[in-house]
């Protein structure tokens, strides 16, 4: 999860991860991930593309994904 917060050019400590998902969760289960208000549009695209591409990229944002829309936030995927 460091890494996909580096690449997106948030704060990547566990601290930081942890804040971010309790601001924006939960995620409404209507809003595509990619699509929601909080990313800037080049955060929006890099997230479609790499959903889109099924990669390595993919099961980490996924994750991501997963814990913006679980209430509450889970927290063993920030560690």
């Amino acid at each position: 999860m460091t890494e996909l917060f580096e690449q997106l050019g948030l704060p990547s400590d566990a601290d930081a991860i942890a804040a971010f998902i309790e601001t924006h969760h939960p995620l409404d289960m209507n809003t595509r991930f990619f699509d929601a208000p909080f990313w800037s549009a080049a955060q929006a695209a890099f997230i479609k593309q790499h959903m889109a591409n099924d990669g390595d990229w993919a099961i980490v944002i996924d994750s991501l994904n997963v814990s913006m829309r679980a209430h509450p936030p889970v927290a063993s995927v920030v560690e």
